[in-house]
């Protein structure tokens, strides 16, 4: 069973557009990536997977359950983290997490403090006191400490400082590990990058990409830089299928570019020829993620499935 199944997922706010037919599967255990700008969908899919706010048509289904009529049932078994976490101020920390651990049916003090004390939060403190990113921990915690089936956490390291947001990743892998779901929007490529099994690339409502980092990546340009011990033809390579971009200098001894093709064939080319050196960059989700940006009139993308 998938642990979300999206099908044409449509919501729209009067003229304005909110989601567009998004279909959309999220396996039981991975850890998926929910990326795209300010405005492209993410909290609507959030919101709406979570039955804060209605479909204007299509169906959804989380943990085999309608959100709608089973919401109740849902939400005891989901951890959320909102991207504007917000929680009452005149409280301290200890006793807003053992009231909303009591509001779960109970979680263990210990399972709290654990998670308080990696990531720094000081539950002694005032939650009117607290910076950003510190009412951001609260949240984390919150989310994180049933131990729930699935996580859903909408921008989950806003605020946090570097080294607190690399001890949110170590507990999300380590989620990911005990079999937990997570469904994590975010536009901070890097972090996507470290925990994700599949990343979704949403654009403008819609899916415009879905696959595992390392096949985005295999589909992508690549920036090739090649040099070799003696001139070459200046169209030797203009035969490689993806090698459109890659050109020939004056002198014949290096060939750059950008490169979309098979690497293969183009390894094959190149061992008709001494090579002195070859280097292949890959590029980063960052880069990927602004591929699918590039020109706002573009057409949308069609999205690649990944099969296992």
């Amino acid at each position: 069973m998938n642990a979300i199944e999206l099908g044409e997922l449509t919501k729209t706010y009067g003229t304005r557009r909110g989601l567009t037919g998004l279909t959309l599967e999220v396996r039981t255990g991975e850890v998926f990536g929910f990326l795209g700008p300010n405005g492209a969908g993410k909290t609507t899919t959030i919101r709406l997977l979570l039955d804060l706010i209605r479909p204007t048509s299509g169906s959804c289904r989380v943990l085999g359950l309608d959100p709608l009529a089973d919401g109740a049932e849902l939400r005891g078994r989901v951890g959320y983290l909102p991207g504007d976490f917000v929680c009452d101020g005149r409280q301290d920390v200890r006793g807003y997490l053992r009231f909303l651990a009591a509001l779960r049916g109970g979680v263990p003090q210990s399972r709290i403090d654990e998670l308080a004390e990696r990531l720094g939060l000081d539950q002694s403190a005032r939650i009117k006191k607290l910076s950003k990113g510190n009412r951001q921990k609260v949240g984390l915690v919150q989310a994180l400490m049933h131990t729930p089936e699935l996580l859903i956490l909408d921008e989950p390291t806003s605020g946090l400082d570097p080294l607190v947001q690399q001890t949110f990743l170590d507990l999300i892998s380590e989620a990911a590990e005990r079999g937990q779901t997570v469904f994590m929007s975010s536009h901070i490529m890097s972090e996507v990058e470290a925990v994700a099994h599949r990343v979704g690339i949403i654009r403008d409502g819609s899916l415009a990409a879905l696959d595992s980092v390392a096949n985005l990546r295999s589909a992508s340009v690549r920036d090739v830089e090649i040099t070799f011990a003696m001139p070459v033809p200046a169209d030797a390579f203009t035969a490689v299928p993806g090698g459109e971009g890659l050109r020939v200098d004056a002198a014949g001894t290096a060939l750059s570019g950008p490169f979309s093709g098979n690497p293969d064939d183009l390894i094959k080319t190149l061992a008709e020829y001494a090579v002195t050196g070859l280097q292949v960059t890959k590029p980063a989700l960052e880069d990927l993620f602004h591929s699918y940006y590039e020109g706002a009139e573009a057409a949308p993308r069609p999205a690649p499935v990944y099969e296992p």
